[in-house]
């Protein structure tokens, strides 16, 4: 008797153990499936992106609409740079990029640096300061920046767009970064001293490199803000020759003759130029995506 009760509850066991495996693989199963139906449904928009940029203009407004071109038209491309000068566009948001990315990066830093590692009064109430400027939207405080950047002559520059990152603007990234530096144990900083060090030279030589993940995480969203920001280059500059590749997309809307009132439809070369847009800073998020995903959760802000 005993030995058949000792039996029974190893059935039982084991069947227990098989359902729990059965219900933990089907619930991972149903996981994957959400999740794939969930990436399916948001590369939806950008796969259409892609056709359209390859089909002809008859193809544009078939019923029903084709999935893939017929014959894709690779030349689309080519013809996005003959109807506008698309290549000084991309090289206009290059350079405002570029260089406000390095005023970003070098400001906060310092700016973290700062409310991280000294001690001075009022430091948290100033902090506080800081991060509720992230509450103002720009529209609060266009117009004051536009009086004075029309008074310094500044208009139809890439000066607006780029000098103010030199001076911290960013609350979110000051956030970031002190939020990694505090990572950072000050027994490194209590080390250098003793060597002779002085602040710069421990935030150069010592915090720098430990928080490589932070700076990249800040310059990859610098340059995606900069990449894509259409309201400041929509306020601030008038010229064709100074237009950022936002703003050269929607003139191209007009410039490329779009609309049946104006000849030729022309959406197909309007996909094309989204996507050359879009593709440099697609290429940067994946090649520096590790280092993003680092900085990110080793700052504090995960979960």
């Amino acid at each position: 008797m005993q030995t058949s009760g000792i039996q029974s509850r190893s059935v039982r066991l084991i069947a227990t153990t098989r359902q729990y495996a059965l219900g933990r693989r089907t619930g991972r199963i149903l996981l994957y499936l959400l999740v794939i139906s969930l990436a399916a449904m948001f590369f939806l928009p950008f796969f259409w992106t892609i056709t359209t940029s390859l089909k002809r203009v008859d193809e544009l407004y078939r019923f029903p609409p084709p999935i893939f071109p017929e014959y894709p038209q690779f030349q689309n491309y080519l013809r996005v740079f003959e109807k506008v000068p698309f290549a000084l566009f991309l090289r206009n948001s290059g350079i405002v990029a570029t260089f406000a990315t390095i005023g970003t990066v070098t400001s906060t830093t310092l700016v973290a640096y700062g409310f991280a590692r000294r001690r001075f009064p009022g430091r948290q109430t100033l902090f506080l300061v800081v991060l509720s400027t992230m509450m103002l939207p720009d529209e609060v405080t266009i117009i004051p920046k536009f009086i004075l950047f029309r008074d310094l002559g500044w208009l139809d520059t890439f000066y607006p767009l780029i000098v103010p990152d030199y001076f911290a603007v960013g609350a979110f990234y000051i956030f970031l970064m002190r939020q990694f530096l505090m990572t950072v144990p000050r027994d490194f900083d209590e080390a250098a001293v003793m060597d002779g060090a002085g602040s710069l030279r421990i935030l150069w030589s010592v915090l720098l490199p430990m928080i490589q993940p932070a700076v990249i995480t800040v310059a990859i969203l610098s340059i995606l803000n900069h990449w894509n920001d259409f309201f400041h280059p929509l306020i601030f500059l008038n010229t064709r020759e100074n237009f950022t590749v936002s703003i050269g997309l929607r003139y191209f809307t007009k410039a490329a003759g779009m609309g049946a009132d104006q000849g030729e439809t022309r959406e197909h070369l309007l996909m094309a130029a989204s996507l050359m847009a879009a593709a440099p800073m697609i290429v940067l998020f994946f090649l520096a995506q590790r280092y993003f995903v680092q900085g990110i959760v080793m700052s504090g802000l995960k979960g």
